[in-house]
Formats: structure tokens, C-alpha cells, sequence
């Protein structure tokens, strides 16, 4: 009976949400309708943008609450998540990926290689920057990027 009283008397702990994003969402983010079904695709990273975005997914980041759900299939989903530069054995597996994808879709670049090729420009393996291969509608900046500012770009897409 104690510890009943003790949570009554407490009550919330809990820290509060950040502000709320004062980025202009992308014109198809307004038709999502406060909620976005997210599929992750790794285009040739070297995971640690895979990392942060299950960080950002996890208890502390908790991007759930803010309406993105991660979804195992593009069929399913309403946002990419793209990592990485795109290697010349995905250029082709990302456009299908992406044209799977009902409308309306958007592509999120997350981190720098995705953004510019990072680290592996000019490399032998690397057909190019995300935004090379298909359209981009947000991008993440990051080596890798902090899981607040993926948060911050799916709150962006979800008006929450």
C-alpha cells in the first residue's frame, strides 16, 4: 500500500517533449496526416547510421511517439530511410524499393555519406549520393547523425 501512495504522490517524472521543429515540412508530409510508416533501407553504409536510427526508434528517443512506426515492407510504407553512399550493386535494388512505395513517398537522406558519399567519395564500389539515384526530400547531416535530429526529421514529416 505504500508504494501506491508513494506513485500517487509522485506523479509524473517524465521529461518534456523538445519543440516542436520549425522546418517547413515537405509538401507530401501534409498528406500523411500526422503519422508515417517508416522503412529503413541501407544502401552501403557502415552501419553506424543504422545505430542511431534504432536509438532513435528505442526507449530513450522513443520517435514512435512522435507517429513514425518502422515497417518491414516498402509496400507499407510512407518514408525512406536511406544510409549510406549507394554502391553499384544497390543503385538499381533503391530505385525498385522506392517505386514500391505508394504515394504520396518520401525520402529521407540520413547522415553524410548518404548526403555527399562522406568518407567513401570517389570510391571504386560507389555509383553515387542517395540523391543521385532518387529524389530527396529531407536530408540528416551527421557522421553518423545524433538520434535527435533523425527524430526531428520524422517529427518534421509528421507535423507532431
Amino acid at each position: 500500500m505504500s508504494l501506491l501512495r508513494k506513485i500517487r504522490g509522485t506523479g509524473r517524472v517524465a521529461e518534456p517533449a523538445p519543440p516542436r521543429p520549425k522546418d517547413e515540412p515537405p509538401a507530401a508530409a501534409r498528406e500523411l496526416g500526422g503519422s508515417a510508416q517508416v522503412r529503413c533501407i541501407d544502401a552501403g553504409s557502415c552501419n553506424g547510421c543504422e545505430i542511431e536510427i534504432g536509438n532513435a526508434f528505442g526507449p530513450v528517443y522513443d520517435a514512435e511517439r512522435y507517429g513514425a512506426r518502422l515497417v518491414a515492407s516498402p509496400r507499407h510504407a510512407d518514408v525512406a530511410l536511406v544510409t549510406g553512399p549507394v554502391t553499384r550493386n544497390m543503385a538499381e535494388p533503391l530505385r525498385r524499393t522506392v517505386a514500391a512505395m505508394p504515394e504520396p513517398r518520401l525520402v529521407i537522406a540520413v547522415g553524410d555519406c548518404a548526403r555527399d558519399c562522406g568518407e567513401f567519395a570517389g570510391a571504386y564500389g560507389v555509383q553515387g549520393a542517395v540523391g543521385d539515384i532518387v529524389d530527396v526530400d529531407l536530408e540528416v547531416r551527421g557522421c553518423p547523425p545524433r538520434p535527435e535530429d533523425i527524430v526531428a526529421a520524422l517529427r518534421t514529416v509528421t507535423g507532431r
